[in-house]
């Protein structure tokens, strides 16, 4: 991994970058939308990742029943998401994770959570898990275009107050990637779910890691490194 300039920011996707959610994810899409007649293919529910709630609906409303849906029905399938996601086991922190945000905030460097969710225990969960404040977390409450349009890490980057040739995007998702990219900032790309990883570079990832174990050593020893310049 190469990067050109000094890190000072981190912003992290938090499904399948922080959390191994996804799967939670997979299963609440796929049986929230079957009510509604939709068979959402397993693969969708990581293609879609990173967009809000609302917008994932609308997609798949339009590519497998050719109409829209209603308002009602926007809110009703993501109120059965949201309820079936409360209903899954609890998704489990992806290892070395914490270790990598304490790392960071040792060093100085800025850490940000930017996702599309919109789930009420969100600050509580990243707080007491990973110190996290509410200034510090950018959701999809916070954007009126969620990913892949660049709006959710422009808001990340503003609040960072820093250049963008000193910010670094973690990501797990090609949407994720394309707003991270989209709003011109180097990102890193991790391989959490079932895209294969061609999916992650052609959107644009500078860098790709197997895992978040390699992505935390990786970056880890980027910064020690420049720490030494």
């Amino acid at each position: 991994m190469t990067i050109g300039n000094k890190i000072k920011a981190v912003f992290f996707d938090m499904d399948g970058v922080l959390y191994d959610s996804m799967p939670n994810h997979e299963y609440t899409w796929i049986h929230s939308l079957k009510e509604y007649g939709i068979d959402f293919p397993a693969e969708e529910a990581y293609m879609n990742e990173g967009r809000t709630g609302f917008s994932t609906i609308r997609i798949a409303f339009e590519k497998y029943l050719k109409r829209m849906p209603s308002k009602a029905e926007e809110e009703a399938v993501y109120a059965l998401k949201t309820k079936l996601m409360a209903e899954r086991p609890k998704a489990p922190i992806l290892p070395m994770m914490q270790q990598l945000v304490e790392f960071l905030r040792q060093e100085g460097i800025q850490v940000f959570v930017v996702t599309g969710s919109k789930q009420p225990s969100l600050v509580e969960k990243l707080n007491g898990h990973f110190g996290m404040q509410a200034s510090n977390i950018i959701s999809g409450a916070d954007v009126k275009q969620g990913k892949p349009h660049p709006e959710p890490y422009l808001i990340a980057w503003q609040r960072s107050q820093l250049p963008k040739e000193n910010c670094v995007v973690v990501e797990n998702a090609p949407m994720g990637v394309e707003a991270a990219k989209a709003a011109g900032i180097y990102t890193l790309a991790v391989n959490t779910g079932k895209l294969n990883n061609e999916v992650l570079t052609n959107a644009g990832a500078d860098a790709l890691f197997k895992d978040t174990e390699s992505l935390s050593k990786a970056l880890c020893q980027a910064i020690k490194e420049q720490g030494n310049d």
